[in-house]
């Protein structure tokens, strides 16, 4: 461990949206934010091909390259933008105390999380491909179910979140199959009762998927299979959506922040302010409702805006 402690007004952990705009805002208060992107800079957009649901971006605008912008609107401020990440905390005490890289250790007079949350994906290494191709796997279908208008689409995941997102991709898609693991729904009766009532949803109970089909390129089909009879078919499409679920990045704060029972950071209504005075979070850390880019940066927005605030106050 270094022996140099430094001391930081505002420490922003966490990169994407919310911890670019709050630096943009914190910085532009004088509040000479100090930025540590994390594991990955820039978030989850930079997964993301393309982004048309971004206000300013009336082309769109792929992930990795709005990130790279959101970045250099915050150095233009002078935020001090870092690699690395934060791997413990101690916010016992009025001044918090981070340590990064389980090596330097920062005291701060405020802190605004912005570690977001991971998509959970079924792990399968055709999934994975084309993931990462940008070729029709995708985890949100309010991002990305523009692009398969008028196509065939697998959604894969029983709960109210699956639900919604079929009944979404229903308004846009000729066909959306949902696969579920189990006999049964796990999603409340209103939400499950929606999608079978809907003409051009096809649910396939004790279904499962053993691998994601393509051309090298782009998605064309997958192969499922009955986890009772062990039957295979495969479902010729060109979109394959999870939606099994968010694990929040907030670990490391248990110990000293109030998170729900899936681990996302309670804030007070309203605000961005946690149960720890001076510790402020935003975006999808702490949302597991919206999950979007533009309630990040909002979110964002306001954590720089109560940090400023507690430390007037407090100086005053």
């Amino acid at each position: 461990m270094s022996d140099i402690i430094e001391k930081v007004k505002c420490l922003i952990i966490g990169s994407g949206p919310a911890g670019y705009t709050a630096a943009i805002y914190a910085a532009r208060a004088n509040m000479s934010p100090v930025l540590y992107q994390g594991t990955q800079p820039g978030g989850q957009l930079t997964t993301t091909n393309e982004v048309e649901n971004f206000p300013g971006y009336p082309n769109g605008v792929t992930g990795p390259e709005m990130m790279i912008e959101l970045q250099k609107q915050a150095e233009r401020f002078d935020t001090d933008i870092r690699n690395g990440w934060i791997t413990k905390v101690d916010f016992s005490e009025d001044i918090h105390k981070v340590w990064v890289n389980d090596e330097k250790e920062i005291h701060a007079d405020t802190i605004i999380i912005s570690t977001g949350a991971s998509a959970k994906y079924l792990g399968l290494e055709s999934e994975q491909k084309y993931l990462k191709l940008g070729g029709g796997v995708s985890a949100c279908a309010v991002c990305d179910g523009f692009f398969y208008r008028n196509q065939e689409v697998v959604i894969v995941g029983a709960g109210d979140s699956a639900c919604e997102e079929a009944h979404y991709l229903s308004k846009l898609c000729t066909k959306v199959t949902m696969l579920v693991r189990r006999d049964e729904f796990r999603a409340s009766k209103i939400m499950a009762k929606r999608v079978v009532n809907t003409e051009n949803i096809d649910i396939l109970f004790n279904t499962e998927t053993e691998e994601v089909l393509g051309d090298g390129q782009v998605v064309t089909g997958v192969r499922v299979f009955n986890n009772n009879t062990n039957e295979k078919q495969d479902i010729p499409i060109t979109g394959f959506f999870t939606a099994i679920g968010h694990k929040p990045n907030t670990d490391v704060f248990k110990d000293y922040l109030d998170l729900d029972e899936t681990g996302y950071i309670i804030n007070v209504p309203g605000t961005s302010k946690t149960n720890v005075d001076g510790v402020f979070v935003s975006g999808d850390a702490a949302d597991h409702v919206y999950r979007q880019a533009v309630t990040a940066a909002g979110t964002g927005c306001m954590a720089a805006l109560d940090a400023e605030r507690y430390l007037a106050a407090k100086e005053g």
